[in-house]
């Protein structure tokens, strides 16, 4: 693998791009750690060090912004208000009827979708950013820290609209930025982008478990999560490269004096259909209860019950609720992304068919039965690979972000492991040897 990575760098094109997105991404990390205007970056600091082992409801959106949205920075919302308009367009496209024209559409209909992200994004950035602003003067982004009230000191209507001008801007520099190194780069730049905000929170992650540890000076806890990191990271490539194939077999057809078909091919189902979707809409699902607990005053006994029982997320309720919304999420996103009836639509149009069933409704409820079976172990695997935090928050009193698990192990294997096959298939290009040889 070294060999095949000097072997990119000797190549003058693919090295131009390899430069290029290390540029974009430096260009990045150097955005989350400008703050914006209006913000006392002192005390922004002092509540930071203060909740370094509980970052509360804003944990997810955290980590996915690389440790910036606590910092309250230009790139303080990241990539995720892209995200949450891609998985709303995505969603949109099985309901709208012209979403579903646009995307059969090529091309074409794929560039107009894009579009419509791109303005959906902008407005998500504003009413995410207003959200923020309002939160962090208020003090509630910062829970029991005695500055957290003053970390914005004037919150007139000016420093405010400009303080949420200054984070949408920032979004939509995100978005370019993830454009350009699909463009110029090696591909798959918002990928990319989510995969350096995840990194880049792994070292501080460690350490923290490190300084908490009590055996040989943390070392033991150290050494102990590396360890299951390595075998996490291992069983999820094994999974993510998992798939079932459904064999198809085209009939042979003559046009004219041509002869077309009488291949073989197959259709993959992966185990994980759905990727990492499902962990975020429990996630995003689960987060809410307890959102509308904090904003709420009084000490009432239903506000009394979410905190003890959903906010720090090692109580049984909580355990049990997000491993099931997991799973129900998992069929749900794979139902609407997978639609059964219209791939065996077209194999019909085609002449193909699967041996041994008949081509038509026959073959749609093969295929659907077929996708169902494979996807309970999928979404079981996507629970237990989503508690693993948990796990960590009881058993080491590492925070909910605890960096091999969940979301964060998931992205960085999957956008690993694709990036990993652009550059082979480049290499490949050029008559060079691939990363698995």
């Amino acid at each position: 693998m070294l060999t095949a990575f000097a072997r990119a760098f000797k190549t003058p094109d693919l090295r131009k791009k390899l430069l290029f997105t290390l540029g974009i991404i430096v260009v990045y990390r150097v955005g989350t750690h400008i703050p914006i205007p209006g913000v006392d970056y002192r005390n922004v600091q002092t509540c930071i060090d203060n909740a370094q082992t509980n970052q509360g409801l804003f944990g997810l959106v955290n980590m996915f912004s690389g440790g910036a949205l606590l910092q309250i920075t230009i790139f303080a919302l990241g990539i995720m208000p892209y995200i949450t308009a891609s998985i709303i367009l995505q969603l949109l496209t099985v309901v709208i009827p012209r979403l579903e024209a646009l995307k059969k559409e090529g091309q074409a209909g794929t560039a107009k979708i894009t579009q419509y992200t791109r303005y959906l994004t902008i407005a998500l950035a504003i009413l995410q950013g207003t959200g923020l602003v309002a939160t962090a003067r208020s003090g509630a982004l910062f829970s029991g820290c005695p500055v957290a009230s003053q970390i914005v000191p004037d919150q007139s209507i000016f420093v405010t609209i400009t303080m949420v001008i200054t984070m949408t801007a920032g979004t939509a520099a995100v978005m370019w930025l993830g454009e350009l190194i699909t463009d110029r780069g090696i591909g798959n730049g918002m990928s990319i982008l989510m995969f350096i905000s995840i990194a880049a929170t792994f070292p501080s992650a460690l350490w923290a478990i490190k300084e908490q540890g009590s055996l040989a000076d943390g070392w033991i806890e150290f050494g102990t999560v590396i360890l299951v990191g390595l075998v996490m990271v291992g069983l999820v490539v094994f999974v993510e490269q998992a798939q079932r194939r459904i064999p198809v077999q085209y009939a042979k057809r003559m046009i004219g004096r041509r002869s077309y078909g009488g291949t073989s091919t197959y259709i993959p189902l992966k185990v994980n259909q759905a990727g990492v979707i499902p962990v975020i809409f429990a996630s995003s699902l689960l987060y809410i209860p307890a959102l509308i607990a904090q904003f709420a005053g009084g000490t009432s006994g239903w506000k009394t019950w979410i905190e003890q029982h959903f906010v720090k997320g090692d109580h049984p309720y909580y355990i049990a609720t997000y491993f099931l919304l997991i799973v129900f999420f998992a069929f749900f996103y794979v139902a609407i992304s997978f639609n059964p009836e219209e791939v065996a639509d077209n194999m019909k149009k085609y002449g193909g068919f699967i041996p041994g069933i008949r081509a038509g409704r026959p073959t749609a409820e093969y295929l659907s039965y077929v996708l169902n079976r494979i996807t309970w172990p999928g979404s079981l695997y996507l629970g237990l690979i989503a508690l693993v935090p948990t796990m960590a928050l009881v058993g080491f009193g590492a925070n909910q972000n605890f960096p091999f698990g969940g979301t964060s192990i998931l992205i960085i294997v999957g956008v690993g492991l694709e990036t990993v096959k652009q550059i082979e298939s480049q290499l490949q290009q050029r008559n060079y040897e691939g990363f698995l040889r």
